[in-house]
């Protein structure tokens, strides 16, 4: 519809970040200038008001500072304005402005200027309605007949009914079984009020009803109206639109007949004064604003409807007649008279564009040529066609797009500042430390090219904490740099599985396909960790070897030596801000380090930064063979503890739930039969419900409280359960010497969750995972690549399952076998596998005698007495 596009006469955008609604809009000859131009009178949400009198504007000009006539700061929003005879003694017109607890009514005059600036216009304030409930709208006219003044209608949110005769308060009615306010309309011909109400019906209440009804400042009164107390409020009539209404508009057809026009949010209906219906239009599009009027037709009724694609359709009864493109949704039309030029289009939207239009349309001068005919050369096609099909085939093998043009739209790039914060930014933090330390990450992003709202998300480890972690960038120009930071603390008091952070951002690029980009910082350990004491003993000890003679643990770890501790250069003492004591110990003859702890799940930080540090060091100095290994007993049986209370804590949730859910019924049934003995005409005895119902609250309140500890149990367990796998996969790495591919298969099998949830949890994803290995890669026969597993993923009764298949893999790997994602390359390492590899048990008999052969991955105890290194004993001298 290219061609249906609104005429723009003159618009503008009113503010900054400033809100309106359908209310905000007015078109008025508020001046009282007599020549018949109307203005335009908008008011917003943040309490400014605008009286324009625009002019036409010239191509490529904008508007004119003098379209403005006025301009004031009325401090409290602007719910709606209304023009009309509102001050008593005269039949000037007058601007009512409507408050949320404040009803304002102005006089606007004019000052013919002497100076090039033009006429000053000033408004003043006539008097003022100070409201004890909350306004939602208003509407005004003669009510009862008057003759040449206009009375004053504002509904409440409660749905009371205030009526202002001009500078006094009249009488206020509340609407029967009102809930939530609707729209409010008068109808002159038939003295009265029109509204849709939360029931979705449109009621009518002649104003002589309202009057004479007993007044009802509070709503208890409208219970004592229906014991014979006053004159009860009765509806004149009803309609059930079954929809919510948006607006309603009176339209006299002549003076003996009227329209009344609701819009719906499917539809819009036009009712006689009675109430019946004339006619009902579905739209194909969700209204946003309308507008009804008398038609140059006798007996018809034109009526424009904006919707929410950016759409205005003009309809003729229920005829479209026109459909023309706005720059906008509008929530506000309204046709005028501006500057002799009748019918103007304004409309209003909710973020302030505010446009004068009219219809037409733009010719297209476009012709298209004439097309030349020739003969079609068949073999010159088809040498093209496969040039072309060539083409394609090399695009699909190397991508849709190359990943340096991928690469080059936006760069991204993190560093985290070398120190910490002078003044730490860790607010409601829970370690119960005195202090807790912050570190600030800058994430720098420069693009290439124009791209708009780019966003960025930042994500850490729990219980690490981010200060802001979302972040919108708009480049509007090649080659611009944006820099932000943030900054990073322990919230939580236990440790994190890593300190590794992921910033992405997410843009599209100007073709429209949309563009991810991660770049990872790492945080350094004294974020998280502060010096302590060494420990001579710790139920759990790690022994790492090394190729290399052992490094000063004062030269790897500086951030966290003790210069009153010279003497003690071969062991060092760490203390977790939210964990346990971890010791290092460096062999001073052998190229071995010790790390204990009490906490089987804190050695993972302390023993992957201790290699990292050992890898860094040896690479400054050179080095390029230097390697790290782990030759003890895996320490499957302390990871299995960590497995059990885990799965442990997610059965008591679920339990926990289950008994919530039970008494969240049992007290909504308790309810319900006090309902009935309440609502029952004759008293009975409550037979101890009252007691039932408090005691059911008290139970469904401290179940509540049990679920939510249990919740904050579940993801600290959590936390410590992936600290234990990053360990466990480490040591496999080192004591297999597994290749990256390797480790990363190994990754993808132990985590392959970030969020632990009751419907997918991380015992039974592991479990598929280990079991799919053990199928394929791992497997030693073509009996077990012909086992299916199971495609629906539920919670297991226990973790037996899991546990067997962790020491199953360990004993392949031990055995052989290699981890691949390859389908080919299973069978093949199959047959080279040694012939000891145990095949998947597919019994309980075969399950039993794993026992026997995996006690060497499951009995960890005799870590604690394996031989000891050469030096330990002077170590824990030094210690004493």
């Amino acid at each position: 519809m290219s061609l249906f596009k609104a005429r723009d006469w003159w618009s503008t955008v009113l503010g900054e970040k400033e809100e309106f609604d359908q209310g905000c809009l007015c078109l008025a000859d508020v001046d009282n200038s007599g020549n018949g131009h109307d203005k335009i009178i908008v008011g917003s949400f943040t309490g400014y008001l605008r009286i324009f009198n625009p002019h036409s504007v010239k191509s490529g000009g904008g508007p004119q500072a003098e379209d403005l006539l006025l301009e004031v700061h009325l401090r409290d929003p602007v719910l709606q304005v209304e023009v009309g005879k509102f001050v008593s003694g005269t039949e000037m017109l007058h601007l009512a402005v409507l408050h949320s607890r404040k009803l304002c009514v102005y006089s606007v005059s004019g000052t013919l200027g002497n100076v090039e600036h033009g006429n000053q216009y000033q408004i003043k304030l006539m008097y003022e309605h100070h409201l004890q409930r909350t306004a939602c709208n208003m509407t005004y006219g003669p009510f009862g007949g008057i003759k040449g003044r206009d009375l004053i209608c504002i509904q409440s949110m409660d749905g009371m009914l205030m009526v202002f005769e001009q500078e006094s308060y009249a009488f206020g009615r509340f609407l029967p079984g009102s809930l939530l306010p609707g729209p409010l309309a008068y109808s002159p011909r038939t003295d009265s009020f029109i509204t849709v109400s939360s029931c979705r019906q449109v009621e009518s209440y002649k104003y002589q009803v309202l009057a004479f009804a007993t007044d009802a400042d509070k709503k208890q009164e409208m219970e004592q109206q229906k014991l014979g107390s006053g004159k009860r409020l009765v509806v004149d009539w009803t309609l059930n639109i079954g929809e919510q209404a948006l607006d309603i508009c009176i339209v006299p057809l002549n003076q003996s007949a009227s329209s009344v026009f609701v819009l719906g949010e499917r539809n819009f209906f036009c009712l006689k004064d009675n109430g019946q219906i004339r006619f009902m239009k579905k739209l194909d599009c969700s209204p946003s604003c309308f507008l009804p009027y008398c038609s140059v037709s006798e007996g018809t009724i034109n009526t424009l409807i904006g919707n929410h694609n950016h759409m205005l359709h003009i309809y003729q009864d229920v005829t479209l007649k026109w459909a023309t493109q706005l720059p906008h949704v509008p929530v506000a039309v309204r046709v005028g008279c501006l500057h002799d030029l009748k019918g103007v289009i304004v409309t209003l939207s909710d973020d302030g564009h505010l446009q004068c239009s009219y219809l037409g349309t733009d010719p297209s001068l476009f012709q298209a040529p004439k097309v030349e005919s020739r003969e079609l050369n068949y073999d010159e096609l088809d040498v093209e066609l496969k040039e072309l099909q060539k083409i394609i085939k090399d695009v699909k093998l190397q991508g849709v797009w190359s990943l340096t043009e991928q690469e080059d739209d936006l760069k991204v790039s993190a560093a985290v500042s070398s120190t910490l914060d002078s003044v730490s930014q860790a607010t409601n933090v829970e370690t119960g430390a005195d202090s807790v330390p912050s570190i600030t990450v800058k994430v720098t992003l420069q693009n290439r090219v124009v791209l708009q709202k780019v966003k960025l998300s930042v994500y850490v480890q729990p219980p690490l904490q981010l200060t802001c972690d979302q972040f919108t960038f708009d480049f509007t120009v090649p080659d611009m740099t944006s820099i932000v930071s943030f900054s990073v603390y322990l919230k939580g008091d236990y440790t994190p599985s890593e300190l590794e952070g992921n910033a992405v951002v997410s843009y599209s690029r100007p073709t429209g396909i949309p563009r991810v980009i991660q770049c990872k910082f790492r945080l350094p350990l004294k974020l998280i960790c502060l010096p302590g004491q060494p420990s001579k003993t710790a139920s759990h000890k790690l022994t790492i070897d090394t190729n290399k003679s052992p490094v000063s643990l004062l030269g790897l770890f500086p951030d966290f030596a003790n210069p009153s501790d010279d003497d003690q250069v071969n062991v060092m003492g760490f203390h977790l801000l939210g964990g346990s004591r971890v010791t290092l110990l460096a062999s001073r003859t052998s190229q071995r380090y010790r790390i204990q702890s009490e906490q089987f799940e804190d050695l993972w930080l302390i023993t992957n930064e201790l290699i990292l540090r050992l890898q860094e060091h040896f690479e400054k100095q050179g080095t390029k063979d230097f390697t790290c290994s782990f030759s003890g007993c895996v320490p499957l049986q302390e990871y299995f503890e960590l497995i059990d209370h885990h799965f442990e804590l997610r059965i008591n949730g679920e339990k926990l739930e289950e008994l919530l859910s039970e008494r969240a019924v049992q007290f909504r049934a308790i309810q319900r039969r006090l309902l009935t003995r309440f609502r029952d005409k004759t008293p009975a005895p409550l037979q101890h419900l009252d007691t039932l119902l408090d005691g059911t609250y008290k139970q469904v309140i401290a179940l509540a409280d049990a679920v939510e500890e249990n919740q904050d149990r579940l993801l600290q367990s959590f936390a410590g359960l992936k600290s234990a796998t990053h360990l466990l996969i480490l040591l496999i790495r080192l004591w297999q010497r597994l290749s990256a591919d390797q480790t990363a298969i190994l990754e993808a099998a132990f985590l392959p969750l970030q969020e632990d949830t009751q419907e997918l949890g991380w015992e039974e994803t592991v479990d598929a995972a280990i079991a799919h290995l053990l199928k394929t890669c791992l497997s030693k026969s073509s009996k077990e690549q012909a086992l299916n597993l199971s495609s629906q993923l539920s919670i297991p009764k226990d973790t037996s399952r899991l546990k067997k298949h962790i020491t199953l893999l360990c004993d392949r790997l031990a055995k052989g076998g290699r981890l691949c994602v390859s389908t080919d390359a299973a069978a093949p390492q199959a047959m080279v596998m040694p012939g000891g590899c145990t095949p998947i048990p597919e019994s309980d008999l075969e399950e039993r005698s794993l026992d026997d052969s995996t006690e060497l991955f499951t009995n960890h105890k005799h870590l604690m007495t394996e031989p000891p290194m050469p030096e330990v004993s002077a170590l824990q001298g030094v210690l004493e």
